[in-house]
């Protein structure tokens, strides 16, 4: 019989944490009940700007306004050297990860791995932020309402994001 240490690794963590707790005179049922008791305050504190998120995210991907921002701005792409299909991947890192994900497995079918479309989508999922999903998780669990700058300098980001990707790849291959 193979033992495998990681199956292990979960259940020793837990003992050492009820041992700590023992040694230290402290109730750790009563600790972890109050755990999750702030765990639950605080997902119904960001819940929902999670559900708008979602609910946003699932209507941007069903709607056509990635093909139609996708054909305003690609001309300007085009003579700035991005690859064909890494428009609607930089349009929709900022707002879905798994959209982009999923984007990210279809540039890889339609074009390879390996090729520069590939490669340039690679590392612009690498180096850029959902940055909308971030601004909803972490100003909503502090009740933040007022975002000020973040998002503006969180889209630049991303904007540096896309064109350091592409001229990456460029000068590379």
């Amino acid at each position: 019989m193979k033992i495998d240490i990681a199956s292990f690794a979960l259940p020793a963590i837990l003992i050492l944490f009820v041992v700590t707790g023992a040694f230290k005179r402290i109730n750790v049922f009563s600790a972890f009940l109050n755990g999750a008791a702030d765990g639950m305050r605080s997902f119904v504190g960001v819940a929902p700007a999670l559900i708008a998120l979602v609910f946003s995210v699932k209507l941007f991907r069903s709607s056509v306004i990635i093909e139609f921002l996708s054909g305003f701005i690609s001309p300007v792409t085009e003579k700035l050297g991005m690859p064909d299909g890494i428009l609607p991947l930089a349009l929709l890192k900022p707002v879905s990860g798994s959209g982009s994900t999923a984007l990210l497995c279809d540039i890889f079918d339609t074009y390879g791995p390996d090729s520069i479309t590939g490669l340039t989508a690679s590392v612009l999922c690498c180096s850029s932020e959902t940055t909308f999903y971030t601004i909803a998780v972490y100003y909503g669990s502090c009740k933040v309402s007022n975002t000020r700058h973040t998002i503006a300098a969180a889209l630049c980001g991303d904007i540096a994001a896309v064109i350091f990707s592409v001229l990456f790849i460029n000068i590379m291959f």
